[in-house]
């Protein structure tokens, strides 16, 4: 509890952490509006496809145009400045101190980090894409050059597991520990021209706000929840249901009810599962209490003295007091992300990480997909992520969602079908795929085991 502490000496000293961050969009712009604000950070670089975009949102979030106007990394170094480039190889300057990945492609997520890791410093991975792609493999290469790669705090995952070591840390053990969501199985089928229907606007006012379709259509139809539970499994230990999320409404109070294992109630397989709740009932009601923004963790008192003491303290309880859950109402993304900087640069401790590869997301078809075409990838029009455990990834062969983008069909895939990855022309030459090898060949001894 002494980060901000820490960070107050950094700035005294005169030596505030060096951040570069790569991609200015919404998740990046959240955090450099209050990086601004924070003594002991400097964000030394901003690499952006578009600097000028970059610079209107800066503009936009409240920068005053002296801060951003250094005409190079040298100068913005010495001057407490920042210097706005297109050029990302900039941010692996051995001057700064964390890396900041928030592009969310996958392919470049993972190009950055190891560019990063390879000049020896820690990266914050807003781009959960990337992690989930091969973030084992990436972390496996951080441990060995000394260096930390982190999730990104104020993002679900990060919170989730920040949820689940405090409880274990108690000595509680975890039941289920997820986030909420706005679903209806429909939503599965849900394509960049349909999206903003299911939003309740236009497609003028989504572009008059500047909202991406096909990320917002990847929030929708369930990838990008796919994503983030395969993110916890792996940082966590937690295990993803064998045919995917079941996306269940269920509201606060209903916690420890629902998120507890079938045979005593609920409609968990078995305890320590990741899973995300809905914030509809099936017929488009609200569900009362809903956690659309949140995340939770469900947990068990084994003894009737634990469970009396979550009796005397108002803990929120199952009818029999033995499952027992906390949860957060909402997550401020960006906004929250200095603390995963500082706690990677100042206590070399991530904010939680992928360790072991427990969950994946496997590309499944929304509608008939015909060889030769190409596929549009997360949140387009033809595929939406599954989660599922890696085991079956691996024994199916599942086609990474991170690995769906860009590339030709060889075969004819039905609707509702996984894709495999002999159905596609994958470049075993990119960094992506081969760092997806790696981390493969890291699971199959355990699975042969």
């Amino acid at each position: 509890m002494n980060l901000s502490r820490m960070l107050d000496r950094r700035a005294a000293e005169g030596r505030p952490i060096t951040v570069g961050v790569i991609g200015a969009g919404k998740f990046g712009s959240m955090f450099l509006a209050m990086a601004a604000r924070r003594p002991g950070i400097q964000v030394a670089v901003i690499a952006d496809l578009s600097p000028e975009r970059a610079r209107a949102n800066l503009q936009r979030i409240g920068w005053e145009p002296e801060r951003a106007a250094a005409a190079s990394l040298d100068a913005a170094l010495a001057s407490g400045g920042t210097f706005v480039t297109e050029d990302a190889s900039l941010v692996n300057d051995p001057r700064i101190e964390v890396v900041v990945e928030s592009t969310g492609n996958p392919a470049a997520g993972i190009r950055h980090a190891l560019a990063a890791i390879a000049a020896r410093q820690h990266v914050v991975m807003v781009n959960v894409e990337a992690d989930v792609l091969a973030g084992p493999a990436l972390a496996a290469r951080a441990a060995k050059a000394g260096v930390v790669v982190s999730m990104a705090y104020g993002d679900q995952p990060a919170l989730v597991c920040e949820m689940v070591d405090t409880i274990r840390a108690m000595g509680l053990p975890v039941v289920a520990a997820g986030k909420g969501t706005k679903y209806l199985p429909r939503f599965h089928e849900s394509t960049p021209d349909t999206v903003w229907g299911f939003y309740g606007m236009t497609p003028e006012a989504a572009a008059a706000g500047g909202m991406n379709p096909q990320m917002f259509n990847s929030f929708l139809d369930g990838t990008k929840s796919g994503i983030e539970m395969a993110a916890i499994a792996n940082a966590t230990g937690l295990e993803p249901p064998e045919d995917g999320l079941m996306f269940p409404p269920c509201g606060v109070q209903d916690l420890p009810h629902l998120l507890r294992p079938a045979a005593e109630g609920g409609i968990l397989p078995r305890k320590g599962m990741v899973e995300v709740i809905s914030s509809l009932e099936r017929d488009q009601r609200p569900v009362a209490g809903d956690l659309r923004w949140g995340v939770y963790a469900t947990f068990e008192g084994e003894t009737d003295y634990i469970r009396r003491c979550f009796g005397e303290y108002g803990v929120r309880t199952d009818d029999t007091g033995r499952y027992a859950a906390l949860w957060r109402p909402y997550h401020l993304i960006g906004l929250e992300l200095a603390v995963s900087v500082a706690s990677a640069a100042l206590r070399r401790e991530p904010t939680g990480c992928s360790l072991e590869w427990r969950g994946d997301v496997a590309a499944t078809a929304k509608r008939d997909l015909k060889a030769g075409e190409i596929l549009d990838g997360e949140g387009g029009a033809m595929v939406w992520g599954k989660c599922i455990p890696a085991s079956r990834a691996l024994r199916e062969d599942a086609l990474p969602i991170g690995l769906a983008h860009g590339v030709r069909l060889l075969r004819d895939v039905p609707k509702g079908a996984s894709l495999r990855q002999s159905d596609v022309a994958l470049d075993e030459g990119s960094e992506a795929v081969r760092l997806r090898r790696e981390m493969e060949s890291m699971a199959r001894p355990a699975e042969a085991a």
